[in-house]
């Protein structure tokens, strides 16, 4: 069932946070004083006789004069602002414009009708009309364009399009990827505006946009942007699927090493928003216990001892801390070893705790590895592949070659994943301790090998030296 839901109990202020210090918002400041002489355009034929009457008596009314204008020439509003969008070349002209239409849309959001009438008429989706201006090279006029699409998304009552949809999720996408980008502020603000809607955020999913957030919340960005993406986020653990897959793109490592850093309460906040949802959010119990495990794992628990020591003026914290807390320490009391074990795995963060040294550790679970399809198997070769952490890289080759020697079948599950080719790769790797690691298990390999031939062999033996029946010594 296609459903535009809107989160509840969002006000609308705490989820546009458009700061005043954004470039975007400097700008709309400084262009608002740079009123076009819409005279020379008339007198040049750019624009009609009805579009000049329109902009001029519109452009010097106040926001009561615009509503009664707006009211009285419904489709002369629209038809005179595309078109000085499409006929105008002059950016300083089309930055004014983009500006009054965004100005249009936010003292009365219902105005996205006007627009939309337009566009029915015309026979194309009500974004389609600025979507276009995406491709431009003028930086402001680009985002203002942009900022004008989400409004149109969020407020109109139907969806966009799936095609221009993704076309518009993708560009944001690779906006929040540009290096120094001025308007990553903006680019992060559309966005905290459209996951709000459901649709919207299974689709920007579908163009693998969490990926983008978390690869941009592990590099260098400022506590603003850290503020906006993470609030992405958060609005993406409202829907309940989505939040039991989050774990898988290692959200909880990566949020547990930015509250780790944070000095800035808005951040703190926000990330313990996200870890409330992962686990109240889920349907599944199980996902929900496994989240709680991976936060111990990460330290998440110290924290918020640290946490609990400090004042907050906001409620919420002091709330969810205690919530975090609780419910952490209970999942610490009902961890297995292999709990643990698994955690660790997933989370890509390999380190040599006690669980991996254990013999009885590997006796009791190697056989485990195989479960939901070789999951955790995947996951060590997996890194083996592609991590370039030499620590990562040591414990999941000892974990293979410990896989290799503790169940029968190992070798040959091994090798069907692919693993055998990748630990013996690392035999050349340039850090010394990858090297042996890697050495080790493929002895290991090598070994189980040996011992399924010698069985083999004696097996053989016996059975040629078996005297037939009624033979003579």
């Amino acid at each position: 069932m296609t459903m535009k839901e809107i989160l509840p109990n969002l006000p609308e202020e705490n989820i546009d946070m458009l700061a005043a210090t954004s470039v975007l918002q400097q700008q709309v400041s400084e262009i608002r004083t740079q009123r076009p002489a819409w005279q020379t355009y008339r007198h040049s034929s750019v624009i009609q006789e009805d579009e000049y009457n329109f902009i001029v008596k519109y452009d010097s009314a106040d926001a009561a004069g615009r509503a009664a204008i707006i009211n009285e020439l419904r489709s002369q509003c629209t038809k005179t602002f595309l078109s000085l969008l499409e006929h105008v070349s002059k950016d300083q002209t089309i930055q004014y414009v983009l500006v009054l239409v965004d100005d249009m849309l936010q003292e009365d959001r219902s105005r996205i009708d006007i627009f939309r009438e337009y566009a029915e008429k015309k026979k194309e989706p009500v974004c389609g009309l600025f979507l276009n201006l995406l491709n431009g090279s003028d930086g402001f006029i680009i985002n203002m364009s942009s900022r004008i699409i989400a409004k149109i998304a969020c407020w109109a009552p139907e969806l966009v399009s799936r095609s221009d949809l993704n076309f518009y999720l993708t560009w944001l996408k690779d906006q929040l990827l540009l290096p120094n980008n001025d308007y990553m502020q903006s680019v992060a603000r559309c966005l905290q505006m459209m996951l709000r809607i459901d649709d919207y955020r299974l689709a920007f999913i579908s163009v693998d946009g969490l990926s983008t957030l978390l690869s941009v919340l592990s590099g260098r960005v400022n506590f603003q942007i850290q503020y906006q993406l993470v609030f992405c986020i958060w609005v993406l653990t409202f829907n309940p699927r989505l939040a039991e897959r989050m774990n898988k793109f290692s959200v909880i490592p990566i949020l547990a090493d930015i509250l780790s850093d944070s000095v800035k309460e808005k951040v703190t906040r926000i990330i313990l928003a996200v870890f409330r949802n992962l686990i109240e959010k889920p349907e599944d119990a199980s996902v929900a216990k496994e989240h709680c495990i991976a936060m111990v794992h990460v330290k998440v628990l110290k924290q918020l001892s640290i946490l609990e020591q400090r004042k907050f003026d906001d409620e919420d914290i002091v709330e969810d801390v205690q919530f975090l807390k609780e419910k952490l320490e209970s999942s610490v009391q009902d961890l297995s070893s292999f709990d643990e074990y698994a955690t660790e795995v997933k989370s890509g963060r390999l380190e040599w705790s006690p669980v991996h040294r254990s013999a009885q550790f590997w006796r009791e679970n190697a056989g485990r590895l195989n479960e939901k399809n070789y999951e955790l198997l995947r996951i060590l070769v997996h890194l083996l592949e592609t991590s370039r952490d030499p620590l990562v890289l040591s414990v999941a080759s000892y974990d293979i070659g410990e896989y290799v020697r503790h169940y029968p079948r190992g070798k040959h599950v091994i090798e069907q994943l692919g693993g055998k080719q990748l630990v013996m790769q690392h035999l050349s790797h340039e850090d010394p301790n990858v090297r042996y690691e890697a050495l080790l298990a493929v002895q290991k390999l090598m070994v189980h090998n040996w011992e399924y031939l010698g069985k083999q062999l004696e097996k053989e033996q016996s059975t040629t030296t078996t005297k037939p029946a009624g033979a003579k010594a």
